[in-house]
């Protein structure tokens, strides 16, 4: 492989770039990216091919903040012909050495890139029956293997590429669409449903959102993260000089505070998990989270962290090295992760498991 793929959010290209610059070098593998703003992907290509091993295994999506996916590049193809698309992907593939478990007929999630969702959605059909005449493809889905990526950028250019069960998102385009709940308050229930099934294993989840704990919710108003929250059957402890959706008070989980988030102290010793989307600057927030962490006063925390219009990837590289400096002294170890989630805007995602 001499090529990765990593879809983002368009407008996102320069800091998903320089991510992948920073990652990759630490792994001691270099290259250079090539992308153009908004276009919703950024193409890095290596200076030297690498080892199957490291695609499968060492660069995982979920090591990366800003890439929704990542696909590694095997053939392009910038000149399909309209009335037969399906032959030369057929003859590319053929040229893998890969059988594949599935085929995600893909499209960068942008505005012009939305205009191709109609015809990937129909054009995966035949493609599909093509693939598993040739057995290509697997004859029932398993995502236990190689997937096939066929990147359409327009019409008639696409680009090949495979990713690995370990190393990618599970989810077409990287995306992990969520339905509203039409009893949540605010659409910002989602950016938190969205991280507890995306950023914590099974386990985690079981450890962390067990029916009874006790969790604080800081600007909580109206109540979006609350709600995820008392849906868990967690009693909550909601900070904000707002005002809690009524629904949420009915249940008596919820204990409304109308105070200042950073000021703050649990009514109890200490709670289990601290959550936070209060619109603030980054490095307060980020400090503000280790306090309660290296004081014990929360075991486990998932807050958000507002991002700036310039500099983003400097901005949560900064904030999350002061953070897990913090921890670093502590006889805990902690897991950290942070992900620009869909359903997140100019925000990231930050998911802090202590492990007990």
């Amino acid at each position: 492989m001499t090529s990765v793929i990593a879809y983002c959010r368009s407008g996102y290209e320069a800091d998903t770039a320089k991510e992948l610059s920073e990652r990759t070098a630490k792994l001691n593998v270099y290259g250079y990216p090539v992308f153009k703003p908004n276009q919703g992907y950024v193409e890095f290509t290596f200076y030297e091919p690498l080892k199957e091993s490291f695609c499968t295994s060492e660069f995982n999506i979920k090591d990366t903040v800003f890439a929704r996916q990542l696909i590694w590049l095997f053939a392009q193809l910038p000149e399909l012909d309209a009335t037969d698309r399906i032959a030369p992907i057929l003859d590319e593939v053929s040229r893998h050495s890969h059988k594949f478990g599935a085929v995600w007929v893909e499209y960068p999630d942008t505005d012009t890139g939305k205009g191709l969702a109609k015809f990937c959605r129909k054009f995966a059909v035949p493609l599909r029956q093509a693939l598993r005449k040739k057995q290509h493809l697997s004859k029932q889905e398993n995502l236990k293997l190689p997937v096939l990526h066929v990147f359409f950028t327009d019409f008639n250019i696409c680009k090949l590429a495979v990713s690995y069960p370990r190393t990618r998102s599970p989810f077409e385009l990287g995306v992990c669409r969520l339905k509203f709940p039409s009893a949540a308050p605010s659409r910002s229930t989602l950016k938190l449903e969205e991280a507890i099934i995306t950023m914590l294993d099974e386990q985690q989840r079981k450890t962390v959102f067990r029916a009874g704990a006790r969790a604080v919710d800081l600007g909580a108003c109206p109540g979006g993260w609350t709600y995820q929250l008392v849906t868990r059957e967690m009693y909550v402890e909601a900070v904000d000089n707002g005002t809690i959706d009524d629904k949420l008070m009915a249940t008596g989980q919820v204990v409304h505070f109308a105070a200042d988030g950073f000021a703050y102290k649990p009514q109890h010793q200490k709670v289990d998990l601290l959550v936070c989307d209060m619109i603030e600057q980054p490095d307060r927030v980020a400090k503000l989270m280790g306090d309660w962490l290296v004081t014990g006063r929360s075991l486990h925390a998932i807050f958000n962290l507002k991002l700036p219009m310039k500099q983003r990837y400097e901005t949560v590289s900064a904030a999350l090295l002061s953070l897990k400096a913090r921890l670093a002294k502590l006889n805990d170890t902690f897991i950290v992760t942070a992900r620009h989630l869909y359903h997140d805007r100019d925000e990231v995602t930050v998911v802090v498991i202590r492990q007990c």
